[in-house]
């Protein structure tokens, strides 16, 4: 487990089942989540790094937050906060909302809303290199689509709100799969997701890591994993 470089200001770290982004500007870094197998993200980062370090979580499914606990403000969905195992956190939270600008220091980042995996699924657009950190939604892995507050119509949904700024991505950097993944995935997994939607795609018996049993659905671009 280790950095990867992707440029100059902008770096990827596997951790065997994941990934997170460290991203820098002029005024300080932004975590892009805080990957599963580490719980000191926040240290690793400072391998590369001296700025000041934010955390934005894309969303919090347990993959996704293992270093949380090493700050002391989160940006993230408010609407994710259902979906947050984490009690009496509110005082931690710092909201972003669809279409809020975070700016580094040089380097805007859009969020960008993608409700369906979770209730406040966000990625973030570099809006000036055009790289989109999607967190889960947009990957060509196994898209996880089952229990409680995923829906697949709001992801679809989501997808092809997305498909109309297609235009503005030149790339896609998931936290699962490949990485990175070109914009014309997206077109792909609403395909994929409507034929599934429609009962197109017959399921196959599945088992994810902890040991449940839930249907897969190969739709192409990806597998979607949902419990029926």
């Amino acid at each position: 487990m280790s950095w990867i470089k992707i440029n100059e200001a902008t770096y990827q770290f596997d951790d065997g089942d994941g990934r997170f982004f460290l991203l820098t500007g002029s005024v300080y870094a932004l975590l892009v989540d805080s990957g599963m197998n580490v719980n000191n993200a926040a240290e690793l980062a400072r391998e590369l790094t001296s700025l000041p370090l934010k955390l934005f979580n894309t969303h919090t499914d347990w993959d996704h937050t293992g270093s949380n606990d090493e700050f002391d403000e989160i940006m993230l969905n408010p609407a994710e906060l259902v979906n947050y195992g984490r009690p009496h956190c509110s005082d931690r939270i710092v909201p972003v909302y669809d279409g809020d600008i975070i700016d580094i220091g040089g380097r805007p980042l859009k969020a960008i809303a993608l409700p369906g995996h979770t209730p406040g699924s966000t990625a973030l657009l570099d809006v000036g290199s055009g790289m989109l950190f999607s967190g889960d939604p947009i990957q060509d892995g196994n898209i996880y689509m089952f229990g409680p507050m995923r829906n697949m119509a709001a992801y679809i949904l989501s997808l092809k709100r997305l498909l109309r700024s297609a235009g503005l991505i030149s790339a896609v950097y998931p936290c699962h799969g490949s990485c990175p993944v070109a914009p014309s995935l997206i077109e792909k997994l609403i395909e994929g997701a409507e034929k599934t939607e429609r009962g197109e795609i017959f399921p196959v018996p599945f088992r994810t890591a902890d040991g449940r049993s839930v249907s897969a659905y190969a739709a192409g671009a990806a597998t979607f994993l949902l419990d029926r």
